[in-house]
């Protein structure tokens, strides 16, 4: 393992400082258990402060919440322990479940409402009358916690959440730039479909990750709106990608392209490969010679001619995208140099919500799984009248919480318990040796400092990040910093033993009832898309583009690294990466849905083909599709005129093509306007 780094050094130092301006607060105002506030402030720190200030923000109101409904609950059945135990357990997984449904940092807010509830309500089932003190106690030290880490990590050198975006932002431009320059020359080599794909991922993450950019301490905080802009973009840019790279595929098959098309592939790279410096009016006029170079359609369009069209508007499209993108990225290299942040007034209609993977059904396992452990534990504790039994189901619901997002929480599990276990010598001989000792604040200080700052150091590396805090937590939470109460090893082994309980029942609760694997969980994923679009498809609204985009890179960017655990299996990644073709129909329904009223001013009836792509998708795989998107592309090329045409020809090539990558040239019409269409 390598040495800490400077920076690293740096937050430890901070989380530290944080601490224990908490604790000495806490002890101040004479709070009853001032390990809480010190604990809390590990548990908030970040080496990004804009990341410390929002999660502050959401922990406090998540705390506020579960303490007014612990409050709420436990008088009106302080007499029934067991209901109260179902009580707690109900809400911990409803807060659970809601919070599942927001993978962005907001979901604080709903899991600490949970799990506060728990830590506050279990110690109150033996003695209820003491609940709203305990409530306001707690609130009051995870307040103070919090508060003193925003002040340190905010006014302490902070490291802002934007540098490190925009260091990810041009990294995802980069991959982006790489991948068109491997797909417009092929000679260049290109890498594994997985790997360019591991940017869908990478875009989700930082859509993520931009939530804290409003809270962040550096002048990006003002370019939030730039910034989501800027991830629309490259959210654009993948399917597109995707599209134009099949679309040459398919031209190849068909024959050679001819020399006017190799020179505006060439021209493009060139354009693309210019980087940040490419120029605007270059691009407008590569789309115009691009809108140029694409065939009239007629009657008797052919294939390649449709492929031609279809690749000139999917490399058109693509090419503003990337324009559009260095602009916005240009706007927030402005606001870094002093200018004030103005969105460029033609690309601020075009912002959609994040629209991210909601997957209810794991959602709902999580929750169950946490109820399980909790009564589990409670009944255990109410069974056995075990004086320490409350810390049992508090752990088990904290522990279900924390690792609910997991396919498998259980080695993440087993690896806080080590860490947990690891830190237990040295609370002992904190509790035994040193505290007795102990007689000052100053004194204190010194004390807890080398295990502290040593362990927090590994705190910034994301790759020791959990494990570094599990000792520390470990270490903290067994202090008992409080005003009464014994410090004796009956008391310290009694309180362990507990946590012990309720972290081996949410690991073995957890693999019975939440645990899937990784290709599983693939398979579900493509499951429920293919369903979405088949819904999609039967519903009467309209989707919007850029909104199914974005669903449809997160949920590639989820896939990935499910894929990458299946590397043993390749024929099962190979037949997962030939599925995900299917989540892109869901592109061309909302674009096809758009173009309905010229459809249908030309006569040309787009219902019955969405009634049979969704039976399709939805997975009674439709015989009679393919016939139907070549009967109606058939009839666009007859009936309708102008860009529609064009739109609507370009869309239908798409979806065979996505649907049916394997299937024979599409064949012109010959005579009438197929009879499918005339229903």
């Amino acid at each position: 393992m390598h040495r800490p780094t400077t920076g690293e050094l740096l937050f430890s130092a901070k989380a530290f400082a944080a601490s224990m301006l908490a604790l000495y607060v806490a002890l101040a105002a004479g709070l009853p258990r001032p390990f809480w506030a010190m604990m809390t402030a590990y548990i908030v720190a970040s080496p990004l402060s804009g990341a410390v200030r929002s999660k502050a923000l959401f922990r406090v109101c998540g705390t506020i919440i579960g303490s007014i409904a612990t409050v709420l609950m436990v008088p009106p059945m302080a007499n029934a322990p067991e209901l109260l135990s179902l009580a707690l357990a109900c809400w911990v997984g409803l807060c659970l479940y809601v919070s599942l449904l927001d993978r962005t940092p907001r979901s604080y807010i709903f899991m600490l409402a949970g799990y506060t509830a728990g830590l506050i309500g279990f110690p109150a089932v033996s003695d209820p009358g003491t609940v709203f003190d305990t409530a306001v106690a707690r609130v009051e030290e995870i307040c103070v916690g919090i508060l003193a880490a925003t002040v340190v990590h905010s006014l302490v050198l902070p490291q802002g959440v934007g540098p490190a975006l925009v260091g990810r932002l041009d990294r995802a431009i980069g991959d982006a730039q790489r991948w068109m320059m491997e797909v417009l020359r092929p000679a260049a080599g290109s890498r594994d479909t997985h790997v360019r794909l591991a940017l869908a991922g990478e875009i989700s993450d930082m859509r993520v990750m931009s939530t804290h950019l409003p809270f962040d301490t550096s002048d990006l905080r003002w370019t939030a709106g730039m910034v989501h802009a800027l991830h629309d973009r490259l959210t654009v840019m993948v399917p597109l990608l995707l599209a134009v790279e099949d679309r040459l595929q398919a031209l190849a098959e068909t024959g050679p392209l001819d020399d006017t098309w190799q020179a505006m592939l060439a021209d493009v790279a060139q354009w693309i490969e210019q980087g940040k410096a490419a120029d605007p009016v270059r691009a407008r006029e590569l789309r115009d010679r691009l809108q140029a170079l694409a065939p009239e359609l007629g009657p008797q369009a052919s294939w390649r001619d449709i492929l031609h069209v279809n690749l000139a508007q999917r490399l058109g499209a693509l090419v503003a995208a990337c324009e559009e993108g260095l602009e916005l990225r240009g706007s927030i290299d402005a606001v870094l140099h002093g200018a004030a942040p103005a969105m460029p007034p033609h690309l601020a209609d075009h912002l959609t919500p994040s629209v991210l993977n909601r997957d209810r059904g794991m959602a709902l396992r999580s929750a169950l799984a946490a109820v399980i452990a909790i009564l589990a534990c409670c009944a255990f504790w109410i069974v056995t009248a075990w004086p320490s039994g409350a810390a049992a189901p508090m752990m088990a619901g904290v522990f279900c919480c924390f690792f609910a997002t997991m396919d498998d929480p259980v080695p993440a599990i087993k690896s806080f318990v080590k860490f947990t276990l690891w830190s237990m010598p040295v609370s002992a001989f904190y509790i035994l040796v040193v505290l007795p000792a102990v007689h000052s604040y100053e004194m204190l200080v010194l004390t807890l400092a080398p295990v502290f700052l040593v362990a927090g150091a590994y705190m910034a590396r994301p790759a020791t990040m959990g494990n570094a805090l599990a000792f520390l937590i470990g270490v903290a939470g067994t202090l008992s910093l409080q005003d009464t109460g014994p410090l004796d090893m009956t008391s310290f082994a009694n309180g362990m033993i507990a946590q012990m309980v309720g972290y081996i029942a949410a690991g073995v609760v957890s693999r019975l009832v939440r645990t899937v694997s990784g290709g599983w969980m693939a398979q579900r994923m493509l499951a429920r898309s293919r369903d979405e679009v088949a819904q999609m498809a039967k519903a009467r609204s309209t989707p919007s583009p850029l909104a199914v985009s974005a669903r449809v890179v997160d949920r590639i960017g989820l896939l990935m690294p499910r894929l990458a655990l299946a590397k043993a299996e390749p024929g099962t990644r190979a037949r997962t990466l030939e599925t995900m073709r299917e989540l892109r129909a869901g592109l061309h329904i909302a674009q096809l849905r758009g173009l309905a009223p010229q459809m249908a001013g030309a006569g040309v009836a787009l219902r019955p083909l969405l009634e049979q792509l969704g039976t399709h998708v939805g997975g009674r795989h439709e015989p009679g599709l393919l016939a139907q998107i070549d009967a109606t592309l058939r009839a666009v090329c007859r009936a309708m005129e102008g860009e529609a045409r064009q739109l609507a020809a370009a869309a239908l090539a798409s979806m065979r093509r996505d649907l049916f990558p394997r299937a024979e040239a599409f064949e012109p019409a010959v005579e009438n306007l197929d009879p499918e269409l005339s229903r």
